[in-house]
């Protein structure tokens, strides 16, 4: 049987890392920036949502 060679952890992270060149503080934070916009629209949209059923039931019926 053909023998594998076992890298450590800490060898095996450094090659993985070493395939990607870093990223600027500025990419990194535009990132960031980028994920909160697109939770911040979802929530913005969840709360429309639940506006909208508030007053919905809110509303009183009205009297024929």
């Amino acid at each position: 049987m053909a023998e594998t060679s076992k890298l450590s952890v800490e060898k095996a992270l450094e090659k993985l890392r070493g395939s990607e060149p870093p990223k600027s503080r500025i990419a990194q934070l535009e990132e960031k920036i980028e994920v909160l916009d697109e939770e911040t629209k979802r929530l913005r949209a969840a709360r429309r949502r639940l506006e909208g059923h508030q007053r919905r039931s809110a509303k009183p019926n009205k009297p024929d």
